[in-house]
């Protein structure tokens, strides 16, 4: 059994999909895999997350270590996220999988 957050996991692999578990993580990981992104923008390409959700996803990432989050001295206060390292390992793994998904099944056309 591993140990994690006050959790029990039956093996690494048991662990590593509860961390992306969800509708959003794995696709807020992707969009940050192409680069560094404001809240603003990784709502808008997520297509239909509330402000709400996308925080709190954005926060359990963060504090799993995947996502990193830095704050500008602005007025306005700019925001932006990124992958840390930890993040960017997971991201070939995630692509594959999309890539898996594409070929295997039918896909509309209008995706986020």
């Amino acid at each position: 059994m591993i140990d994690y957050n006050e959790k029990k996991f039956v093996c690494p692999l048991d662990l590593g999909f509860e961390i992306i578990r969800g509708k959003w993580k794995a696709v807020i990981l992707c969009h940050l895999g192409d680069g560094e992104k404001r809240f603003l923008e990784l709502q808008r390409i997520t297509c239909g997350i509330s402000q709400k959700v996308l925080n709190e996803q954005l926060k359990s990432l963060e504090q799993d270590g995947l996502i990193e989050k830095v704050i500008y001295p602005e007025v306005p206060p700019k925001v932006e996220y990124f992958l840390t390292e930890k993040g960017k390992g997971l991201y070939p793994a995630l692509k594959m999988i999309e890539e898996w998904a594409s070929k295997h099944y039918k896909l509309n056309d209008n995706q986020c």
